[in-house]
């Protein structure tokens, strides 16, 4: 049997800067040859930071670090945000009115592949076969990451590093890629950020917990020619707080436990009563899709589909990764363009009949990965939060005291109070998401759609999520509808289901 290939790689009191975003302070660290390691924390810590410094990202400040290989295989949400966003650029280009079509997925796939043989067998299991001529921007969140696990595992990596590998795919892909993992996990050392504790493989031998250091408050009053060192002092910062080996079972039980703590008594805030909704009929449904159906070309997603909400009436939408769930969201919300084309019902408006899309949507709280994509203005934390009164992504209107004073309450809830003015584009992707979820929860609208909400999220604050959705689902101004991958992820008060199949 093969060994894996690797050299010790070592840190030495490293410290290291990610374009004055976040810093990493002062890490020591060992990396043996055939161990395996999971990084984990909570959310602002660094965990993602600390692998993309293995991939050769960030900038070193002090320390050294020694024993890097060349090739290594990365997979990550930032990497994946950044291709996406690469790829929509090209629509930018109006050089002789052409419009880039994107490029296609075997381009993304076998363009410098290192092994075809092993990247067409991941296609085929992935079921990708069908898509590869289509344009990469086009795919599903799931479907881009199967792309991305693809090029990684087939790159013949040194050094697989997976930040969150699990996470936004379907049951039966998630199965083929543990199973894949551990068929290479005698060769081919690997590096995972996990969130959910519970997802740790059985062969990773060694854990690192990543926590956040305490950093002084940055002081208003500073001059603007000082503004450069009162900005550094509100930079987030992380450290290698320990690093234990997986036999040890003591010390591994009382870092699960530490992951797994829940928030007690918690308390949603109140919504703002001078942003009251318009009243609603009681007696007619929230949602009504009749004999819905998304169709492009010759290829059906959605066929004829009937599915009513209630008020009060909790929903777990799932399926597998192109089987038409945010499509059918999208219906719902008035965002896809073949709404027109079917009978919707939606909050006492049948759609066509002259209403406009804001009348649907201040109805409507929404968190998804691709509203975080868009969600790329440089706006303070609290306006975030409070832009969810206005469904606005971003703040172009004056907001009121009590619409700051509830933002405060949610901050205050979230462990956030000491970021309330901090750039929302320099925080950790597992605090973005908790940001736009106080923001879709903010104003209790009737309908609260979560697409995928823990996506990205620490178990720490997983936990949190999905108490504060049970107490939404506890109460009797919204209707939650949930969509998730993880059957654990359950929520007490969701008792209607619908599962979409893949066409």
């Amino acid at each position: 049997m093969d060994s894996i290939r690797l050299d010790n790689i070592l840190f030495k009191k490293v410290t290291v800067n990610f374009d004055d975003r976040f810093t990493l302070s002062e890490i020591d660290w060992t990396i043996e040859p055939n161990q395996h390691w999971v990084i984990t924390g909570t959310n602002g810590s660094g965990k993602s930071a600390l692998a993309a410094v293995l991939a050769g990202v960030g900038n070193i400040e002090s320390g050294s670090i020694s024993g890097l290989p060349k090739n290594v295989g990365l997979v990550s949400f930032e990497a994946q945000a950044e291709l996406i966003a690469k790829e929509l650029k090209k629509d930018d280009a109006d050089i002789m009115d052409v419009i880039s079509l994107g490029t296609p997925v075997h381009e993304m796939i076998f363009d410098n592949c290192q092994d075809p043989e092993l990247a067409n067998a991941l296609v085929e299991k992935f079921g990708l076969t069908k898509l590869l001529d289509r344009a990469f921007r086009k795919l599903s969140t799931g479907e881009t990451r199967k792309v991305m696990l693809i090029r990684a595992l087939s790159s013949k990596p040194d050094l697989l590093i997976l930040d969150e590998p699990f996470d936004g795919l379907d049951a039966a892909t998630l199965t083929m890629l543990q199973e894949h993992l551990i068929s290479i996990a005698d060769t081919t050392p690997m590096i995972m950020v996990l969130n959910r504790f519970d997802e740790m493989p059985d062969f990773i031998t060694h854990v690192a917990y990543m926590d956040k250091v305490s950093i002084e408050k940055n002081n208003s009053d500073k001059k603007s020619s000082d503004k450069k060192s009162s900005d550094k002092q509100s930079l987030g910062k992380g450290h290698l707080a320990l690093t234990i080996d997986c036999q040890d079972k003591t010390a591994f039980n009382e870092l699960y436990q530490l992951l797994h703590l829940k928030t007690t008594d918690l308390s949603v805030p109140d919504a703002d009563p001078a942003n009251k909704l318009p009243e609603l009929d009681p007696s007619q449904p929230l949602v009504k899709l009749t004999q819905a159906t998304i169709q492009y070309g010759d290829t059906v997603i959605v066929d004829k589909l009937d599915w009513t909400i209630e008020r009060g009436q909790h929903w777990q939408l799932s399926g597998p990764n192109g089987s038409g769930k945010t499509c059918v969201l999208s219906l719902i919300t008035g965002d896809h363009p073949q709404c027109y084309t079917n009978d919707i019902f939606v909050f006492g408006f049948q759609r066509g009949n002259g209403e406009s899309i804001w009348q649907i949507k201040q109805f409507i709280g929404y968190v998804s990965t691709a509203l975080q994509w868009e969600y790329r203005v440089s706006t303070s934390c609290k306006n975030v939060i409070i832009s969810g009164f206005y469904d606005s992504i971003g703040m172009y209107t004056k907001s009121t005291d009590n619409q700051k004073k509830i933002a405060d309450q949610w901050l205050a809830l979230l462990g956030m109070t000491n970021r309330a003015d901090q750039p929302f584009n320099k925080l950790s992707y597992g605090d973005q998401r908790l940001l736009l979820i106080a923001r879709a929860m903010v104003k209790h609208p009737p309908l609260l759609i979560l697409d995928e909400p823990c996506l990205g999220l620490d178990d720490m604050n997983r936990q949190l999520v999905l108490a504060l959705i049970e107490k939404i689902c506890e109460g009797k101004e919204t209707t939650v509808l949930y969509v998730n991958h993880h059957a654990e992820d359950k929520i007490k008060g969701i008792d209607n289901y619908l599962g979409l199949k893949k066409s």
